[in-house]
């Protein structure tokens, strides 16, 4: 089972630690001759398909690397433009790597966001008071887990919709988080973390809960 990720949003909406457990790798790479039998654009600082699909290569996925070499947003390695590079006939044949865009640190802090505001929707929502608010949002491929304290600090994880435990782990991470965040003389409040021992248990338990499935009752 696997773990892909955990956040911790503070009650005003903000995320204060965010950590990749796990990114499925779905890249695709090919070499082109030219001109390119696909139609690129830019997008949000970086250069992605918008037609054409092919050999694994689906519409949305970003351009990660040219011969190799990891681009730089919407730069070859060299600062060199992506889309100008592949017009100009004399760098063909060219090897190009595709995936997945991975969310930058501007992206997740809007997701936090929105889910913060999602959670306080449903609980308006609810027709009975005193409503938790959303705990789980399942799709086909993952589950996002919500657990919110009495002061309103969010623990979310995103894991294999089979994974189980996750209750578990949740109120593992809130204790983690007592432990070594607010026992933290240097930490503040509704601050980001930083605490390297609150990084080396909360990867633990991860380790823990992908191995044993759980950490007791719960799921």
């Amino acid at each position: 089972m696997v773990i892909f990720s955990v956040y911790v949003v503070n009650k005003a909406g903000g995320l204060i630690y965010q950590y990749d457990n796990y990114v499925p790798r779905a890249d695709a790479e090919k070499t082109f001759s030219f001109p390119l039998d696909l139609v690129l654009k830019h997008h949000d600082e970086k250069v992605v398909v918008s037609f054409g699909q092919r050999d694994g290569i689906k519409v949305g996925h970003a351009v990660l690397s040219i011969n190799g070499a990891d681009v730089l947003g919407k730069n070859t390695a060299e600062g060199k433009d992506i889309l100008e590079y592949l017009k100009d006939s004399s760098n063909y044949p060219v090897s190009i790597r595709f995936g997945r865009a991975r969310l930058s640190s501007n992206e997740k802090l809007m997701l936090a966001s929105m889910f913060h505001s999602l959670f306080a929707i449903g609980s308006q929502l609810s027709p009975e008071v005193g409503s938790s608010g959303i705990e789980m949002l399942e799709t086909d491929v993952f589950k996002l887990h919500c657990y919110q304290t009495l002061t309103g600090i969010k623990f979310i994880v995103l894991a294999d919709p089979r994974q189980s435990g996750i209750d578990a782990l949740l109120r593992k991470i809130y204790e983690i988080y007592s432990d070594f965040a607010l026992k933290n003389p240097f930490y503040s409040l509704e601050m980001p973390i930083r605490c390297e021992l609150f990084d080396q248990n909360l990867k633990g338990s991860l380790e823990i809960a992908e191995k044993a499935g759980n950490f007791g009752a719960g799921s």
